[in-house]
């Protein structure tokens, strides 16, 4: 949950499917307050200060930056009755990543490149991304095409993996199509191929294969209601890999305007996946056999989980903008679309509480 990853086309929160440079700046601050759970036991929990910035350099130009931190504390998931981390008892880590991407505008396509790293004790990442965007002349639809890669350094504090390597290649192809003054979609289409260490040094027995190939398909589409002012926004990712695994999510998101500048936006995810090839139940360690790929990590298990979340923003005075997000995450095996899920698996609960603040200059 915590890895830096590679978002296609661009790896900040740009509003990618501009098709033109934007005419001022923005910068926003955020900060995240996560915590986890078990039945009986408190896990992880995570403080994260971020930073954004939007800068135009000129009517074709503009740079974004981003920089995060995260402070993590606790304990690693249930390991069949067992708290777990890197020291064997508990978990402290920390976090600090940035990127940046830079974007030129033609007349009808954009281009952006961007860069990325995320650093801590035991793992280092740097990223690359390339996106070309392509719109018609009526402006209506919009093609997207991206080139990412990343290339990742474990070493883990319990000697474990030593100078690991890890690297992956991303791709993706998308379009945005307007339908109508009140109604947009999106389907973007990404597939990653990767070689090297997969494995979780910190878990016992853990061994995974070394190469992992990974289809995604993600489809977003906007409704706005003139008569409420109100827009929905419903999502929908499809996501298999080669360990096994095969993922749904579907989301719905209410953006209801409120009178004086305010806005409220409930939203209701539901997730689902069955188990990796090589997941084995409990108890541990049943199933392994030396030489052959193992895991009993619960992240690989099957199970079904909801997400119910709600955000509060306001317009305020001079160009400011300030929010508030919250979500509460509910996570069982019985829960899994058919049912059928990984039987021995405590339920996992976590929520989040996000306040940013912005401002357009």
């Amino acid at each position: 949950m915590f890895a830096a990853a590679l978002a296609l086309p661009g790896i900040l929160p740009a509003p990618a499917a501009a098709q033109t440079a934007p005419d001022a700046g923005v910068f926003a601050l955020k900060y995240l307050d996560y915590r986890d759970w078990q039945p009986g036991a408190d896990r992880m929990s995570v403080r994260s200060p971020s930073f954004y910035v939007l800068k135009p350099l000129s009517d074709t130009l503009a740079v974004e930056a981003a920089l995060i931190y995260d402070a993590m504390s606790g304990a690693s998931p249930l390991y069949f009755n067992t708290l777990s981390g890197a020291s064997g008892v508990g978990v402290t880590e920390h976090r600090t990543a940035g990127d940046v991407k830079l974007t030129r505008y033609f007349d009808g396509v954009a281009v952006g490149i961007g860069g990325a790293v995320s650093s801590e004790r035991d793992y280092l990442s740097r990223a690359f991304s390339l996106d070309v965007r392509v719109w018609t002349p009526d402006r209506n639809r919009t093609w997207a095409f991206g080139l990412g890669g990343a290339a990742d350094a474990i070493d883990s504090v319990n000697g474990v993996a030593e100078n690991q390597r890890r690297n992956t290649l991303e791709y993706l192809v998308g379009v945005t199509q307007v339908l109508s003054a009140d109604a947009i979609v999106q389907s973007n289409l990404t597939y990653s191929t990767g070689h090297g260490y997969y494995s979780d040094p910190y878990k016992p027995l853990d061994q995974r294969p070394d190469r992992r190939r990974i289809l995604a398909w993600l489809t977003r589409y906007h409704q706005h209601f003139p008569g409420s002012d109100a827009t929905l926004r419903l999502s929908w990712r499809y996501l298999r890999d080669s360990f096994g695994g095969v993922a749904n999510a579907l989301e719905a998101v209410w953006v209801q305007p409120l009178p004086r500048g305010w806005s409220v936006a409930p939203s209701l995810r539901y997730y689902t996946q069955c188990a990796a090839d090589f997941y084995m139940n409990p108890p541990f360690p049943q199933g392994y056999v030396s030489g052959q790929d193992y895991t009993a990590d619960t992240r690989l298990a099957a199970f079904g989980a909801f997400t119910a979340g709600v955000t509060v923003a306001t317009a305020l005075a001079d160009g400011w903008r300030a929010d508030l997000k919250l979500e509460v995450y509910r996570q069982r095996p019985a829960w899994r679309l058919g049912g059928g899920g990984s039987p021995g698996i405590e339920p996992f609960s976590a929520r989040w509480i996000e306040l940013g603040i912005a401002k357009a200059f």
